[in-house]
């Protein structure tokens, strides 16, 4: 995911190396970057540059700063997407080692309160489930 402005700085992307150009901007660590790239085809790229976040939403907003391209699921970044403040330069996707899980006491694991809001979560995370990154 990059800004529109970062597609036009860069000349756009033709082929998955091209991202190889603009800063790749990393969350926590290379390993999605080397996973997308490997994916892609793209033989020996370096992924040890580029800038490190911890936080999601900091990868986020160097990527619609124009800061570098950045790895995202389309759930969390679809407002963005939408608004055009982010763009999708290819539809080549990745699972995510990611998860995320609603962790409660054992204890009050089946309270009716808990159980609602579970369920609740489960049918709206269905209703916009998307692809990985």
């Amino acid at each position: 995911l990059c800004s529109p402005t970062l597609l036009n700085k860069v000349g756009g992307f033709s082929k998955p190396a091209d991202v190889l150009r603009a800063n790749l901007l990393h969350l926590g660590d290379t390993e999605d970057w080397a996973r997308w790239l490997a994916l892609s085809k793209v033989e020996n790229p370096d992924t040890e540059g580029g800038i490190f976040f911890s936080d999601m939403n900091l990868v986020f907003s160097a990527a619609i700063a124009g800061q570098g391209i950045a790895m995202g699921d389309e759930l969390t970044s679809r407002k963005a997407l939408n608004e055009g403040r982010l763009v999708r330069p290819f539809d080549i996707a990745i699972k995510s080692p990611r998860s995320y899980f609603l962790v409660s006491e054992h204890a009050k694991a089946n309270h009716p309160v808990l159980q609602a809001f579970g369920g609740w979560l489960r049918s709206k995370l269905s209703e916009n489930r998307v692809g990985p990154y």
